[in-house]
């Protein structure tokens, strides 16, 4: 896995600005605002990655839930079809 390290510019400005400095240096959680950026993105990623298992989750147990009738057999190109579609 090739592994780039990008350089960004964001523009921050009033309060976001304001909240970004409570958040860094001597008496933020962060040293520097990479570091808080950083953090933010993982976080978000973490939380979208726990949005799709929450999501498989449910579909998982609706499934199981369904009764043993409503089952059929499926071919891959049924799934395949299925899922283009």
């Amino acid at each position: 896995m090739s592994r780039t390290t990008t350089t960004m510019t964001v523009r921050l400005s009033g309060t976001l600005s304001d909240f970004v400095a409570e958040n860094v240096g001597e008496d933020g959680a962060y040293e520097n605002v990479s570091e808080y950026i950083r953090d933010l993105i993982r976080r978000d990623k973490d939380r979208k990655e726990q949005e799709s298992v929450e999501r498989l989750r449910a579909e998982l147990s609706h499934a199981f839930a369904a009764p043993e009738s409503s089952y059929r057999p499926l071919t891959a190109a049924d799934v395949i079809a299925r899922n283009r579609g």
